[in-house]
């Protein structure tokens, strides 16, 4: 029922009588504004009242808790005084009426301006995604527990001093009238704490840092008394409660509901969704592994290695080849029957050697050290190296001398090995 001037984006309005205006919002969406906000400043030299004008005075219309925490607080809420005052206003809020009323005769400018990207709202929702993708890595930490300690002791004082004495309170009823009602009075300080940051820090800077340093001094050795969450039911809540928090975060920090209604959708399937996805991704490596082909590589032995390696694998294949003769199911009669020596067969399956102590000193004198077969292959080496000597010395004669000395110094020596 009250003339009012509307806002609208980039005014600059100057008056000096008492005046009420109301920027009506804009119903179209545009994503472009989902984190943008309109700022009313308002400046004057002389001290002027700044009074919010609530059209839900009786908080019956309000549709979701937000929107009558909201009421019930600016019901409560005293008319603001001072010489600059600024409100933001989100693009798809609600409107937003005020009403100025300045003490003396003097001009006050009213102006509206634009701010695409509010890095308030960017940083709660950003804090409200990684809250909720973390809550349960977070809620066994014992840092962070310590830190949420010293957050909930210094906004609401009132809850931390009630969980405190939690045991003292015999009977759960009473317990949780009791934080209801402390919550309530948590977050109507919360609010009034602010909307007044600004001039609580200016003018009570010290009694402000002495109030944090204080409470976070004993929130924290009381947290530490009690000692980080061992029970699994109460890191469950204490998880629950951080999911909680972190939608809240999510919903405060952008400027459509729509959109943060589903953005906390895709959280929640997200979250069901990632041991489904999880599971196949492990099955997708384990199948890329066992189909993919494995690169050969050959690895060359020494001789010292080749000739273990003889050994080894030597005895190995005949004690399996002893094994197998032992088997009952082995056609032994099948076997003797088509064997020349029955009676070494037997031994070796009893475990005599496969070579005989003859063919052992046969093989010694075939290819040991004096054998015949040393003897050739040393004389038809020493015959090649002849034959290259002799062409060579044909087309040089200088190295000619040189050969037939080779051939001094070298003949000797094989004289004498063998």
């Amino acid at each position: 029922g009250r003339n009012c001037s509307f806002l609208q984006e980039m005014d600059v309005i100057q008056k000096q009588d008492e005046n009420c205006y109301c920027y009506v919002q804009n119903r179209t969406v545009h994503l472009q504004y989902i984190w943008s906000t309109l700022q009313v400043t308002v400046n004057s030299r002389e001290i002027f009242r700044f009074e919010p004008i609530s059209e839900k005075s009786n908080c019956r219309n309000s549709e979701t808790v937000f929107e009558f925490a909201a009421c019930a607080i600016q019901i409560f809420r005293k008319p603001e005084t001072s010489t600059e005052t600024s409100i933001s206003i989100n693009q798809y809020g609600e409107d937003i009426c005020f009403k100025i009323q300045p003490f003396k005769t003097e001009p006050y400018t009213v102006s509206v301006k634009r701010e695409m990207l509010d890095g308030k709202l960017l940083l709660l929702f950003v804090a409200g995604i990684f809250l909720f993708h973390f809550a349960n890595s977070l809620s066994r930490s014992t840092k962070f527990f310590y830190l949420s300690g010293i957050i909930l002791g210094v906004l609401a004082l009132l809850v931390f001093v009630l969980l405190t004495l939690k045991r003292f309170i015999p009977r759960h009823s009473t317990f949780w009238i009791l934080m209801s009602g402390c919550w309530m009075s948590s977050l109507y300080f919360i609010y009034c704490f602010k909307e007044n940051m600004q001039w609580l820090w200016s003018e009570h800077r010290n009694y402000l840092l002495g109030y944090f340093l204080a409470v976070g001094i004993t929130s924290f050795a009381t947290c530490y008394q009690h000692g980080p969450l061992t029970a699994e039911l109460s890191i469950t809540l204490f998880m629950w409660t951080l999911q909680l928090t972190a939608f809240v975060l999510i919903y405060c920090g952008v400027t459509i509901p729509q959109v943060a209604y589903a953005v906390i959708a895709v959280s929640l399937c997200s979250k069901g969704l990632c041991y489904p996805l999880g599971a196949a991704c492990h099955i997708g490596r384990k199948i890329k592994n066992h189909f993919k082909s494995k690169k050969l590589v050959f690895k060359w032995l020494t001789e010292e290695e080749y000739r273990e390696q003889g050994e080894r694998e030597t005895i190995r294949a005949l004690e399996e080849l002893r094994s197998f003769c032992r088997n009952p199911d082995f056609p032994s009669w099948l076997a003797v029957s088509k064997l020349r020596s029955p009676h070494r067969f037997s031994g070796f399956v009893l475990g005599s050697p496969h070579i005989s102590p003859a063919e052992t000193k046969a093989h010694d004198e075939e290819y040991g050290i004096g054998s015949l077969f040393l003897e050739e292959q040393l004389f038809e080496t020493r015959a090649e190296s002849e034959q290259d000597d002799s062409a060579n010395s044909i087309h040089d004669g200088d190295e000619e001398d040189e050969d037939e000395m080779h051939k001094k110094i070298a003949f000797p020596y094989a004289t004498e090995l063998l």
